[in-house]
């Protein structure tokens, strides 16, 4: 094996290098991604990296991307540096960047043909160019027949077809493909890899730049980089790397240049053969098991028999259905038809005994983060109830079987992936169940870890006598199986050991005898699947450069056609957006009543005179009273005003009709509920002023008018809002609120939604500008916006009868900008939230309480004081809500309001700015501060393991 060797090729094995990085180190928080890596990759060549998850080799590739910002060191490509912006600017049309994952770059609501659109649009191109280049890329991938099919209804491999049509419609000289085959079926990556190799025929010039977990795939490479731990071990064409280390393939390679630390306990698997017993006990039976979701069909009629100590694989693509037959097997989902068998008895979900018999291991890592590795084995122990004296033993033998003593005390998440793995197999373990069910254990994991965790599950299997069902992609973990299934669409195929299953089609490997069963069952006959691809040749006359413009319409109209799709697509989203805003309406509108009205009150009368029965109908008499029967005595008041039925009671003492026709002093006891000030105070005044007015009209019965010489009268009239109604105030008001509300969360929530699903990723690495991006995506929000406001208005006025005196186009004008303000708002909140539950929240905070407390809604602005004064005053709410009760109450025109637009037009230019600037084109570029944000709003939800699994 070769000692240091620097990433560089030989001068007579390549021409100039597409890429070159030089002492390269990334770090993710308190992680290494790359560790001073020197490496130039050569140009014109398929150049593989190859190692387990987390080696840094999808760091690698965003870095040559432009992807990810450089950190330390020097990256260059096609021969300028990539920390210069106008190099980036300049190269991205020249680099197409798959990402990884199963179409994270497309739109699942978008059709074939509108995805691959949408990237076109985004290069700039015409749409002769586009029509063009689309007819010829989806015939020459098969993909022509599904045009119309929308993107999350496509098989894997047809998501992986999709996603290079995406990437190659703009001709790039440097193709990345990020572990494009990850999860498909044996035939969609033959058929994948075909597909390169026809493009790269007609493009001999193009660079391709590939991260792969798969060894077979990489042997076809004409140069590898192989990786670990952020640093580069070796490079150079298959066949060197295999002479170097002397070993007879990739795996073996690999493993011979880790460092001596990390394959020190490696050693040979060892599989006794399964003995043979008769009439042995079938652990796992599947009788016509079917699964449907609605109208789709995840698994069909699938049938097998597994005896007790078997290891049983399954193999298929992703979404074939093997995790959903998992479930039906442990009871998380109910089968649709058919039955599933433990040990002879039927899968209940509430058979907690038979469920005890079963450990099972899911996809996804599910143990808890933020408890120990001790405490997450201890916490499973007490789940399955074992007994309290029994604990610390499992847990110690668990320990020393997984090899898990010295990391007893850590964090899951601080783990090496291997490391988790085995604690995840030593979770499922921990109640000694009969039957394992492995969700595809190894995935990911580097290839020392994987042959020991399958070590350990062979001697669970022969020494034990555990029943392993595992699904797994890798053939030679298959291989290892005593049985496997080979599933497609729901179905399986054939069930039989690996050996069986290759001599059956006459083939020398598992992996061609899968793909023949596969073309099989899809109709494929050899040498009939995809065209040639012809690339630069009849698209060469239609083909364009791609020109660089400060702003694009072309590209800001792609991001706001697929954003108005994806609404229309979507009618639960789209509907709620638009009839939300009416509900929340109706709900706040009638709910903020500041009418005192009804009010209910009785009266303890002590006296009974004709005089203090007048005084307790004078008040009776009242629109906004209503009495209620006589109290009883302190006990009854005191009762009755507790549970809420009374908000004011009357004690008039005894003696009351006789001080008063004496001109004596009167007093009377008014008790007011005072749970609502507010309200009090309105009822307070409300009794002074009946009381006042009761005491003047008896006092010129008995003394006549000499009694009220020189009073006066005050006629108050109300100039806006005569009647003193609060709806007609608060209607108006609750507008602004709205409109601020529904557009900033749909805006905020459009740009996180991108981040979540990965496809960002489309901003950092194709042409389009972050203003063209931010525009494009905040526009169809500005449209159902206003949308929302014609509804507002019109219920206001219609139903709830609001009239409206003033200028509707001037009211019409401003809701415009508010709507521009309100959706750049939400642009600026997305900036530093990275999921939509902290979207939805932190657009919430944001913009509520400024909205409700410092707009004038309730209190005039006025009358603010310090930090809420300068809220008030800087907030556009305020400037919209004095538009909007002007327009409805006080006839106003832009003439009397103009002075509230200039706030609302300033405003607009700075958010627009603001989003701008907070809006990254690379990723890891934001602050700290910024990338702390969903930590504080998220609220960690304990769940058990089992719901996990589930929702995995």
């Amino acid at each position: 094996m070769a000692e240091t060797i620097e990433g560089t090729p030989k001068d007579d094995e390549s021409g100039a290098a597409v890429a070159r990085l030089n002492d390269v180190r990334l770090v993710y928080k308190n992680a290494i991604g790359l560790d001073k890596v020197t490496l130039e990759i050569p140009s014109g060549r398929m150049t593989g990296l190859i190692g387990p998850d987390g080696v840094g080799k999808s760091s690698l590739l965003s870095l040559i991307s432009g992807a990810h910002a450089v950190q330390t060191g020097r990256v260059e490509v096609f021969g300028g540096d990539m920390r210069d912006a106008r190099h980036r600017e300049r190269t991205c049309p020249r680099i197409a960047y798959m990402p990884q994952g199963l179409g994270k770059n497309l739109y699942p609501t978008l059709s074939v043909f509108e995805n691959v659109d949408f990237f076109g649009r985004l290069f700039g191109q015409d749409k002769h160019e586009r029509t063009a280049r689309i007819a010829e890329l989806l015939d020459s991938t098969g993909l022509g027949p599904f045009a119309d099919r929308p993107a999350a209804k496509l098989s894997g491999g047809m998501k992986q077809k999709l996603g290079l049509c995406c990437a190659l419609i703009h001709d790039p000289d440097l193709l990345i493909l990020d572990e494009p085959t990850t999860g498909v079926d044996p035939l969609s990556r033959r058929q994948f890899w075909e597909l390169i190799g026809s493009i790269r025929a007609s493009r001999p010039g193009m660079s391709v730049i590939v991260a792969t977990a798969y060894m077979e795939e990489a042997a076809g490479f004409d140069w590898l980089i192989a990786m670990n731990a952020g640093k580069v071990l070796d490079t150079g064409t298959p066949k060197q790397l295999l002479e170097r280390t002397q070993t007879s393939d990739l795996d073996a390679a690999f493993i011979a240049l880790l460092p001596e630390a990390d394959r020190r306990d490696h050693h040979e698997i060892i599989i006794p053969p399964r003995p043979q017993t008769a009439g042995g006990v079938y652990a796992i039976e599947a009788s016509h098991l079917s699964m449907r979701f609605g109208d789709f069909t995840a698994v069909d009629n699938v049938s097998f028999q597994i005896p007790k100590g078997e290891i049983f694989g399954f193999l298929g693509s992703n979404g074939c259905g093997k995790t959903t037959t998992m479930k039906m097997l442990t009871g998380l989902l109910a089968a649709s038809e058919g039955e599933a068998k433990l040990f002879g008895r039927k899968v209940d979900a509430s058979d907690m005994a038979v469920r005890r018999r079963v450990g099972y291991m899911s996809q996804a890592f599910s143990l808890y983060g933020e408890l120990t590795v001790r405490q997450n084995l201890d916490l499973h122990a007490r789940l399955f109830k074992l007994k309290e004296d029994r604990i610390p033993a499992r847990i110690a033998e668990m320990t020393d079987r997984f090899g898990l003593g010295d990391v007893m005390d850590a964090l899951p998440d601080t783990l090496p992936l291997g490391i988790r793995q085995r604690l995840s197999l030593a979770v499922a373990m921990i109640h000694a169940p009969d039957i394992l069910i492995l969700d595809e254990p190894t995935s990911g994991v580097d290839p020392v870890a994987r042959d020991a965790f399958w070590q350990i599950l062979a001697d669970l299997s022969r020494k034990d006598d555990v029943t392993i069902f595992v699904s797994t992609h890798f053939m030679n973990e298959a291989e290892r199986c005593d049985r496997i299934s080979l599933m497609h669409a729901g179905k399986v195929l054939i069930s039989d050991t690996p050996a069986a299953i290759a001599k059956s089609r006459n083939t020398e490997t598992l992996e061609d005898a899968f793909i023949a069963y596969l073309e099989e069952a899809s109709g494929i006959v050899r040498g009939q699947e995809a065209k040639p691809v012809v690339m630069a040749n009849a698209l060469e006359a239609a083909a364009s450069p791609t020109r660089r413009r400060f702003f694009d319409f072309r590209r800001m109209f792609s991001y706001t056609r697929r954003e108005a799709l994806e609404l229309q697509r979507d009618p639960v989203r789209g509907t709620l957006a638009v009839l939300g805003s009416v509900i929340l309406m109706f709900v706040i509108g009638y709910g903020i009543n500041l009418d005192v009205e009804d009010l209910t009150f009785a009266v303890l009368d002590r006296d009974s005179s004709t005089i203090s029965r007048d005084y307790v109908l004078d008040i009776a008499g009242s629109r906004y009273f209503i009495e209620k029967a006589p109290i009883k005595d302190y006990a009854d008041m005191d009762r009755r005003m507790r549970d809420g039925e009374l908000s004011l009671a009357i004690e008039i003492p005894p003696g009351f009709g006789r001080n008063v026709l004496r001109g004596d002093v009167v007093e009377i006891g008014a008790w007011i509920d005072g749970a609502m000030p507010q309200r009090a105070e309105t009822v307070r005044s409300y009794v002074q002023g009946m009381h006042a007015n009761w005491l003047a009209r008896k006092a010129k019965e008995l003394y006549g008018a000499a009694a009220t010489q020189g009073s006066f009268t005050i006629e108050t009239r109300f100039r806006y809002n005569p009647d003193v109604k609060s709806l007609v105030a608060m209607v108006p008001a609750v507008i602004p609120l709205l409109l601020m509300l529904i557009p900033a969360m749909l805006a905020a929530l459009s740009v996180v939604r991108e981040k979540e699903l990965g496809s960002i990723i489309n901003l950092y690495v194709t042409p389009v500008s972050k203003l063209e991006f931010l525009i494009g995506k905040q526009l169809p929000y500005v449209a159902l916006g206003l949308l929302n406001f014609v509804l507002l208005t019109a219920f206001a006025t219609l139903v709830f009868r609001v009239p409206f005196t003033g200028s509707y186009l001037t009211y019409l004008t401003a809701a415009l900008l508010y709507v521009i303000i309100a959706t750049s708002i939400g642009i600026v909140i997305s900036s530093f939230m990275k999921s939509q539950i902290a979207a939805i929240f932190g657009t919430a905070l944001l913009t509520l309480i400024p909205a409700t407390q410092y707009s004038g809604m309730i209190d005039p602005v006025s009358s603010l004081r310090g930090a809420g004064a300068l809220i008030g005053e800087l907030y556009p709410a305020t400037y919209f809500m004095t538009i909007s009760r002007g327009t409805f109450s006080k006839a106003l025109d832009f003439a009397g309001l103009y002075g509230s637009f200039i706030p609302l037009l300033i405003a607009i230019p700075i958010l627009s700015i603001l989003g701008t600037l907070l809006i990254k084109k690379q990723e890891g570029c934001r602050s700290a501060w910024f990338s702390e944000i969903d930590s504080v709003v998220m609220i960690p939800i304990p769940v058990f393991q089992d719901q996990r699994n589930l929702l995995n």
